[in-house]
């Protein structure tokens, strides 16, 4: 039985929906498409959109469906964001238009490139915060972000996302192993 699934969505004002053999949402912030599996049915009832099932052998698909119609409602309206911190000293990021460069301490500075979609700001070169009114690209390109120079275990160095805790590793020993 999937609780998810049975859950109504509200549609906030100013979202539309054509619902056919994919749900195409279309708010103030852009449109999104979503694919409707086979055995899956939605309805829009009076201001909230409902999602059912043929058989219970699509119950994997249904909460599925709800879930990706809920997150693409949200986004096309309010719209997702994603923050990241950078720790390490000489460690930053500076952004121009739709190309960030990254100095993580390597050799060289890296240049990534935004998909269209997604807006990048940069706060005292260390905080960067993600928008996007899709959440699968968000969190995409976030864990891309999060890949260039990952936390560190040890010295807690890298791109993280804010909030996350790590745990940090103790170093060796000075007096390991070798008898006096």
């Amino acid at each position: 039985m999937s609780r998810v699934g049975k859950k109504p969505i509200a549609l906030p004002a100013g979202v539309k929906l054509q619902i056919g053999s994919e749900l195409l949402v279309e708010g103030p912030k852009g449109k999104l498409v979503v694919p409707i599996p086979q055995g899956i049915s939605i309805e829009n009832k009076n201001g909230a959109i409902e999602v059912s099932r043929a058989a219970d052998k699509h119950a994997a698909a249904h909460g599925l469906t709800r879930a990706l119609a809920a997150n693409a409602i949200t986004g096309v309206a309010t719209g997702w964001t994603r923050e990241l911190d950078i720790v390490g000293i000489g460690y930053r990021c500076d952004v121009k238009g739709n190309l960030a460069t990254f100095t993580l301490g390597y050799s060289h500075s890296i240049e990534f490139l935004l998909p269209k979609g997604v807006e990048m700001t940069v706060d005292k070169q260390t905080h960067i915060v993600l928008k996007s009114h899709d959440r699968q690209l968000l969190g995409q390109v976030a864990a891309n972000m999060r890949a260039l120079r990952p936390p560190d275990p040890y010295k807690n160095k890298g791109v993280r996302y804010t909030g996350e805790v790590l745990r940090k590793k103790v170093g060796k020993s000075g007096a390991g192993g070798k008898g006096k």
